[in-house]
């Protein structure tokens, strides 16, 4: 998976919006303190307003999942001063992993079919927001990007997917830049799906998005490269999924994303991890003593967003990773899947 490089990003979660407000949790190692909201406590963006970030026009039937998704996507292209032409727009997409779409547009608009007075009239216009596609295809047409354009919906290993999927996209030159991130909205019907998986953690919410391009073609406009993804690897444990066998199943499998990457363990600087537990033990056991970012400690369990959030975690963490270090992440679900992937900074890193 060499030669897929990252030439910008941005963030939306409890932490506020952009690289600068993840930097911060980031430097200090505290997040912002969860809030009461309908659904429990959890850590949420508190300031975000859709209409201030996008503006009223084409936006009002947007749900907040949605509106993370589209915001998310127009930091990133800024951040990487990507200024597309027409034939540039053709050949770039929108790749976005989700748990299982907003929740509660599809609930509730799945009980106004059987609930509102017959015939049973829902609005037409708030359709588009049951559909999983819709963030990635709403991100499209905002930004005129005629390329590509899937959502994964992987849970908490949707994040890895969408980049595998992205990675192999690029190196077939079915695209030229695509954004590949996900998004996660906290309303109460997803906190009843975050409890499924998690029932101890702290839910939260957000958006991480990257553009990812092909290296090579990067260098060759002499544009600077933030990073670049080296492996990406997935696996699944059937069966055993106590604590121990979870470890031993991350354990293997990053193992695998860095031999896979051609990287040794000593050269790793920097894990990202959602927090204490099976991912943490898996790093120190393959990696040993290396600082661990734990970001679903600080920002709460984002479902699917928390692995893309893991990755913003380590690219604000400037320090360690500018100029060839190298940065492992992991991701694991209540099923029994588990993933890794690797990353390596460059000198372009800002």
């Amino acid at each position: 998976m060499t030669g897929v490089a990252v030439t910008g990003w941005s963030a939306l979660s409890g932490a506020g919006e952009g690289r600068v407000a993840l930097a911060e949790v980031v430097r200090t190692g505290r997040g912002p303190e969860p809030v009461d909201s309908a659904a429990g406590r959890a850590v949420v963006h508190r300031g975000f307003d859709l209409r201030a970030s996008l503006g009223r026009k084409g936006t009002s039937t947007f749900d907040r999942w949605t509106g993370f998704a589209v915001t998310a996507c127009g930091l990133a292209l800024r951040d990487a001063a990507a200024d597309l032409d027409g034939e540039q727009r053709a050949r770039a997409g929108v790749v976005l992993g989700t748990t299982a779409g907003s929740e509660r547009s599809t609930s509730e608009f799945s009980a106004e079919t059987m609930t509102a007075q017959r015939p049973y009239l829902v609005p037409p216009s708030l359709f588009p927001n049951t559909i999983m596609n819709c963030a990635a295809g709403q991100a499209a047409i905002r930004y005129g990007l005629a390329g590509i354009n899937a959502t994964v919906a992987g849970g908490d290993l949707a994040f890895p997917q969408a980049v595998r999927y992205a990675a192999t996209a690029l190196r077939h030159r079915r695209a030229d830049l695509l954004l590949t991130g996900a998004v996660a909205e906290h309303t109460p019907h997803s906190a009843w799906l975050a409890r499924a998986g998690r029932p101890d953690a702290v839910p939260g919410e957000g958006a991480a998005v990257f553009v990812l391009e092909r290296t090579a073609d990067v260098l060759a406009a002499g544009r600077a490269v933030e990073a670049e993804v080296l492996a990406v690897v997935t696996g699944h444990r059937p069966g055993d999924q106590s604590p121990a066998a979870m470890t031993e199943a991350l354990a293997s499998c990053l193992r695998r994303a860095l031999e896979a990457a051609g990287v040794r363990a000593a050269e790793v600087a920097l894990a990202a991890v959602g927090g204490a537990g099976p991912e943490t033990d898996a790093v120190i056991a393959v990696v040993g003593g290396v600082p661990v970012l734990a970001v679903d400690d600080w920002l709460g369990y984002c479902q699917a967003a928390g692995p893309a959030l893991r990755t913003a975690a380590v690219l604000a963490a400037r320090d360690e990773v500018a100029d060839g270090r190298v940065a492992v992440c992991t991701a694991w679900s209540a099923d029994g899947g588990v993933a890794a992937w690797v990353l390596r900074g460059w000198g372009g890193a800002r």
